[in-house]
């Protein structure tokens, strides 16, 4: 006979332990961020070796632990123990990933010459390691953000297969991930990149002056991408020696804010592009996972967030009319303030590199992965409002199948109370929801379900409410 648990619990809390294989994994995505750290220490290495054997190794350790860690076990829920490991709970290893993330985004923003970035010059260390795959791509040294932005899909493709594994039960998941990866791979990294190559977004005006480096990344739209409109980025993508695709990206760039958001948001509600094609979102789905029962689900928070979320929103507007108010009639200034310093800087300082990168990512072990997207992200308040009042996407729920687990709220990225809509039987049609579908995922008994339909009185209460105390009839 064994001996008991020590917890004295009936069902032993730790029922899989790390076998050989699993130990394998971790070795070989150890010996990825180890080979990243000696980089970063200057150490001299063979640059494209161990460039292709840091990545390589972080791609196929990981793999190969989740692959054994979840295909061991049946299909289904696998957030086991999440309330009691430190890195998930807000323990000490929650703290030290915390601190290590935020400072590594603190570096990238506003101190790149720590990771060896040498604008003009021959880079070292860290940034050095990644200049044979810059220079394969367009032939030039790499830059912090091009370090970030291969670290960045390398993530998401890693740990989006590790998601695959540990959803498996789950076609919308599957799904859903599969497009997550797909276009953080294509449109966000390789097609930007292959175009810098091609020298279609970084141009010069005809005296030779440089205008800058036009984001050629498709699926970030304004108001996401807030320097959209800024004369630089306006002034590239107009210049004639790249007029095809810069014209293009124009064109598609106010397209996808004017008609294609608010058509594709009636129909698909804000998920088509928060949990299938943002960068964010993706990041936040696939490596934010592990963290996504941190986000507070208080109605105080529910209040911070209308006000935080429509408050960002408002200001990236009123920056981008003082914008193009300053690059259609040449002037610095509007209403007697200049532009760039009472509201391009402020903005870029505090959201689009303080929220959106330090506290967005680094802060996931603390308040969740999706503290940019439910806090910040004007793209989802813009999207949030069209999904709100006019609509054919909600969450439908069957009140009478509800146990009041608890797991969809407990899980809902967002911080949305899921079982109190779910115990009543009444539609979720909410503003902050970015239709990831974990919610449903999670339930064991399939009582959420992720629908489109009529927009017609998708908000109204059910004729029979269900509740935990009666039934009552809704008048």
């Amino acid at each position: 006979m064994s001996a008991a648990d020590p917890s004295l619990s009936i069902a032993n809390p730790h029922p899989h332990k790390t076998d050989a294989i699993q130990k394998a994994g971790l070795a070989l995505a150890g010996l990825g961020l180890l080979t990243l750290f000696l980089a970063w220490g200057n150490v001299p290495l063979p640059k494209t070796l161990s460039l292709a054997f840091a990545l390589g190794g972080i791609i196929c350790g990981t793999t190969l632990y989740s692959w054994r860690l979840y295909m061991k076990q049946p299909e289904g829920v696998k957030n086991n123990g999440v309330m009691f490991k430190s890195l998930t709970s807000r323990g000490v290893l929650g703290w030290v990933a915390g601190v290590v993330l935020t400072a590594f985004y603190v570096i990238i923003y506003w101190y790149p010459e720590y990771l060896g970035y040498k604008p003009g010059g021959a880079n070292e260390g860290f940034v050095a390691l990644f200049d044979p795959l810059s220079r394969f791509f367009k032939g030039k040294p790499a830059s912090q953000w091009f370090l970030y932005g291969t670290l960045y899909t390398v993530s998401i493709l890693a740990l989006g297969i590790k998601f695959l594994f540990k959803y498996r039960h789950n076609a919308y998941q599957i799904k859903r991930t599969l497009v997550v990866i797909a276009a953080q791979l294509f449109l966000a990294y390789l097609i930007p990149e292959i175009l810098a190559g091609l020298n279609y977004n970084d141009a010069t005006n005809p005296q030779g002056e440089y205008l800058g480096y036009y984001d050629t990344d498709i699926k970030n739209t304004w108001p996401l991408d807030y320097d959209f409109f800024y004369d630089w980025h306006l002034d590239a993508m107009r210049q004639k020696a790249y007029q095809p695709v810069g014209m293009l990206y124009l064109v598609i760039g106010i397209a996808m804010f004017l008609v294609f958001t608010p058509v594709l948001t009636y129909f698909f509600g804000k998920r088509w592009y928060c949990s299938w094609v943002c960068g964010c979102g993706g990041l936040a789905e696939t490596a934010g996972d592990p963290f996504r029962h941190l986000s507070s689900k208080k109605l105080s928070a529910w209040k911070l967030e209308r006000w935080l979320i429509h408050g960002v929103m408002i200001f990236v507007f009123v920056m981008t009319a003082a914008t193009l108010y300053g690059y259609f009639w040449n002037t610095g200034e509007v209403f007697g303030l200049n532009i760039y310093n009472n509201f391009q800087k402020p903005y870029g300082f505090l959201i689009g590199a303080t929220f959106s990168g330090v506290i967005g990512v680094g802060f996931y072990p603390m308040l969740g992965s999706r503290v940019w997207c439910r806090f910040g992200c004007p793209m989802a308040g813009y999207m949030g409002i069209i999904q709100r009042f006019k609509s054919r996407f909600r969450i439908t729920t069957n009140g009478g199948q509800c146990i009041s687990c608890g797991n969809c709220s407990t899980y809902c990225e967002q911080g949305i109370d899921v079982r109190w809509y779910a115990q009543r039987g009444q539609n979720i049609v909410r503003a902050s929801c970015v239709g990831c579908g974990i919610c449903s995922a999670v339930c064991p008994r399939g009582v959420l379900k992720l629908e489109n339909g009529p927009d017609e009185k998708r908000m109204d209460a059910p004729a029979i409410i269900v509740g935990n105390d009666s039934v009552s009839l809704n008048q």
